[in-house]
């Protein structure tokens, strides 16, 4: 890969970071950022033929990243005096501007994780006080019922946490369908006598999310929400927010760190359960029993 591919590689990543972006959309900037070299001279067709996307998508795609449309982003992209090259864009291979130079800290899967990685980093860093997830943990072990929610995509964060803190709290309530239920669902668990909610709260933000928890506040509930941003459009300043930033560099998020600090918030209420120990001890009693596991 050429230096000046290698550059307009990273410029049109420059470009493209801060926005959030549809998971087709992401397929257009990916496609773009492989063909840095020739994407300033590609038609809306013919970019939305290689993304694999509809010609209307690329469309939307340009109005994401703040421009009247598509022509007006080729021309940011080919910039006041940039000569276009000798035979169009054909000249210009796939694999030029792929991002597999060590200036671009290599391939797109190599780029994903690195950038995993690095919120992992970050959490660590944020770790470094571990108060407020001690806070937190002492909230969700005193709440009886517990009323873990997740909607779409945060589904398997709070399915996956629901699954172990049913190990070691009396009662705990997974919420992770929407619809007409969940409103009677929060009310139930209220109605029970909970007095938190942890909510797992990634994007892209469910409507439904935001009406549950302000349903859960108006109801009392001390809200604890993992979330991808502090300014994230579901979190409120009464809630107890845990930060735990997600990667866009996929067609889908990636979301190590949310799930990560799920089990850091597990721990933290195990250690203000101090019926945990023997509850787990129990469990594992049953399960070797039944023998539910494989040796």
């Amino acid at each position: 890969m050429s230096e000046a591919s290698g550059s307009a590689g990273a410029r049109l990543r420059e470009l493209f970071a801060g926005h959030r972006l549809t998971p087709a959309q992401r397929r257009i900037a990916h496609c773009m950022v492989e063909r840095a070299g020739e994407a300033p001279y590609l038609s809306s067709v013919e970019l939305a033929r290689l993304a694999g996307v509809s010609q209307p998508s690329v469309t939307r795609f340009a109005v994401a990243l703040g421009f009247d449309g598509y022509p007006a982003l080729r021309r940011a992209l080919r910039g006041p005096q940039r000569p276009e090259p000798a035979g169009g864009g054909a000249g210009t291979g796939a694999g030029d501007g792929d991002g597999t130079g060590a200036d671009a800290g290599g391939n797109l899967y190599q780029r994903a994780v690195a950038a995993e990685i690095a919120n992992l980093r970050q959490l660590a860093d944020t770790l470094a006080d571990p108060a407020p997830v001690a806070r937190a943990g002492r909230l969700l072990a005193a709440s009886r019922p517990l009323p873990v929610l997740g909607l779409r995509a945060a589904a398997a964060q709070a399915r996956g946490f629901a699954y172990f803190a049913a190990k070691v709290h009396p009662e705990v309530r997974l919420l992770d369908e929407g619809g007409s239920m969940l409103a009677d669902r929060l009310d139930a668990a209220v109605a029970a006598g909970a007095s938190a909610l942890l909510c797992f709260a990634l994007p892209r933000h469910p409507r439904e999310t935001a009406q549950a928890l302000e349903l859960a506040r108006a109801a009392g509930l001390r809200v604890v929400t993992v979330a991808d941003s502090p300014f994230a459009p579901v979190v409120h300043p009464d809630d107890l927010l845990l930060p735990a930033p997600v990667s866009t560099l996929l067609a889908f998020d990636t979301v190590c760190a949310p799930m990560l600090l799920g089990r850091v918030l597990l721990e933290a209420m195990c250690d203000a359960l101090p019926q945990a120990p023997a509850r787990l001890e129990a469990f594992d009693a049953r399960a070797a029993e039944r023998a539910l596991f494989l040796e």
